[in-house]
C-alpha cells in the first residue's frame, strides 16, 4: 500500500518525536522548520518516571546518558549572595537531564535517515480538501499531504493558519524569560546557583562543558510591552532590565552581546477547546503549553507516541485525534496547574514574597521535604502512562 503522507511543522523536540513514531507505524513524514538549522544550546530539560520508559522504547537512552548534564543540587542565594536553601537534584533535574539543543540533535540523528527535513521554510496557509490538505510555504512549492501536525511551539504557525490568532488561545503568566551561554567565571562544576531580587531571577548552571554555564533569566513585566522584538532588540531589553542587578549578574550579562544562542520570550499557556480541526492536529506547546515546571518536553514526546499510535490503531483520523486528545487532556491540565505557579517561585514580585518563598523552601530541606519535592517534580511527568500500541499489519515495516 502507499504510505500516508504527514507534514510535521517544527524540528525541535515534538516534531522529530512525531516523525519517529509515525514512521514506526508506516507513515511517510516531512518535517519543515523555520530556522535554517538545528538550534544549539538552550536550557536543560529533564525526564522522569513514565517518560524514562518512553526514551528507552525510542532507543534514545544511551545517547541521552552520554549527554546528560549530571547537575547536582542547586543552591538558592539570598539577596546578599549567601546560601538560603538547597533544591535537591531529583526536584530540579529528574532522573535524566540534557540540554534542549542536545536532545533536538539526538532526535534528528535518530530520524533523519527516514524523514524528509526541510529547514529555512514555514507553513503560510492550509486548505483542506476531501482527501488531503493543500499547504503553501514561504519559500517552497505548494504540496498536498494527508495530514498536518503542528508541533511548532507556543507561537505555532500551523495553529494560526488552522485555528486563528495566537491571542485567542494564550494566557500570559506575567513574566519574561531569557537564556544564553556564558563563560564559567564562577568556576562551577556541575552545580547550579539561583539568585533573586524582587521581580528578577537568575539560574546559572554548569553542565558538560566546564568552560561555560547556561544562564536563565526571568523578570516581571507587561507581556505585551515588547511585542515580538528582533534579536538585537532582545539583547538590548535583557541588558536594560538587568542593568542595576547585583551579585554576579553584571559579569554574566557581558556575554549577552555576542551570545549565539540567546532565547527570549514572554511566558504563557495555550488553551484550546480542541487540538484538531479536520486533518490538522496540534502537539506539544502548540496545543497545551504549560510554562516552566509543566513537564512540557516529556509530555510533548509522550503525546507524539500517543498521536502516532492512535492514528495507526484507528480507521480514520477523526477517531484517532479524538482518542489522542482524550488521553492527553488530563496530563496537559496537570502540567498547566504546575506551570501556573512558576512565576511565584522563579520571580517573586516583592521583597516580602521573596522572603516568604525562601522561608517555605528552607522548611522543606529535610527528608520529608525531599519527598515533597520529588512528588511535585513527578506529578506532571507521570500524569500519562507509557503504553505500547500494537503495530497494524498494514503498516508493518521491513
Amino acid at each position: 500500500m502507499t504510505s500516508k503522507t504527514v507534514l510535521v511543522s517544527g524540528a525541535s523536540v515534538a516534531g522529530p518525536s512525531a516523525a519517529y513514531w509515525l514512521h514506526r507505524y508506516g507513515y511517510s513524514v516531512t518535517v519543515v522548520e523555520a530556522a535554517p538549522r538545528l538550534r544549539p544550546g538552550g536550557q536543560a530539560v529533564d525526564f522522569r518516571g513514565e517518560q524514562m520508559k518512553l526514551v528507552e522504547a525510542m532507543g534514545l537512552l544511551d545517547d541521552l546518558r552520554e549527554h546528560e548534564t549530571a547537575l547536582r543540587e542547586q543552591v538558592q542565594l539570598d539577596p546578599a549572595g549567601k546560601p538560603a536553601f538547597t533544591l535537591p537534584s531529583g526536584f530540579t533535574n529528574g532522573e535524566l537531564e540534557v540540554l534542549r539543543g542536545d536532545l533536538a540533535r539526538i532526535l534528528y540523528e535518530h530520524t533523519k535517515d527516514f524523514t524528509e527535513y526541510v529547514f529555512g521554510d514555514r507553513v503560510t496557509s492550509l486548505a483542506e480538501t476531501a482527501d488531503g490538505v493543500d499547504v503553501t510555504f514561504r519559500h517552497g512549492a505548494p504540496r498536498r499531504f494527508d495530514l498536518v501536525v503542528g508541533a511548532d511551539g507556543v507561537h505555532s504557525g500551523v495553529r494560526t493558519a488552522a485555528f486563528g490568532p495566537e491571542a485567542k488561545f494564550r494566557t500570559d503568566l506575567g513574566y519574561h524569560v531569557a537564556g544564553f551561554t556564558a563563560p564559567n567565571h564562577l568556576r562551577l562544576d556541575h552545580e547550579g546557583l539561583l539568585y533573586n531580587e524582587p521581580g528578577l531571577g537568575a539560574i546559572v548552571a554548569s553542565h558538560r562543558d566546564p568552560a561555560t554555564v547556561t544562564v536563565g533569566l526571568a523578570f516581571r513585566g507587561d507581556p505585551d510591552g515588547y511585542g515580538r522584538p528582533d534579536l538585537a532588540r532582545q539583547k538590548d531589553i535583557v541588558t536594560e532590565v538587568f542593568a542595576g542587578a547585583g551579585w554576579e549578574l553584571p559579569q554574566l550579562l557581558t556575554a549577552v552581546a555576542d551570545a549565539p544562542d540567546l532565547y527570549f520570550d514572554t511566558v504563557g499557556q495555550i488553551k484550546l477547546d480542541s487540538w484538531s480541526r479536520g486533518r490538522v492536529v496540534l502537539l506539544g506547546d502548540a496545543a497545551w503549553c504549560a510554562g516552566p515546571g509543566g513537564s512540557g518536553t516529556g509530555l510533548a514526546m509522550m503525546g507524539a507516541q500517543v498521536l502516532a499510535g492512535e492514528l495507526a490503531a484507528a480507521d480514520d483520523h477523526v477517531t484517532a485525534f479524538a482518542r489522542y486528545e482524550q488521553r492527553l487532556r488530563k496530563p496537559a491540565r496537570v502540567g498547566q496547574r504546575n506551570g501556573a505557579g512558576s512565576g511565584d517561585f522563579l520571580v517573586p514580585a516583592t521583597e516580602e514574597k521573596l522572603r516568604k518563598r525562601n522561608r517555605m523552601y528552607r522548611s522543606l530541606a529535610g527528608p520529608i521535604g525531599r519527598r515533597v519535592f520529588e512528588y511535585l517534580g513527578n506529578r506532571a511527568a507521570n500524569a500519562v502512562k507509557y503504553r505500547e500500541y500494537p503495530q497494524p499489519r498494514a503498516h508493518a515495516l521491513p
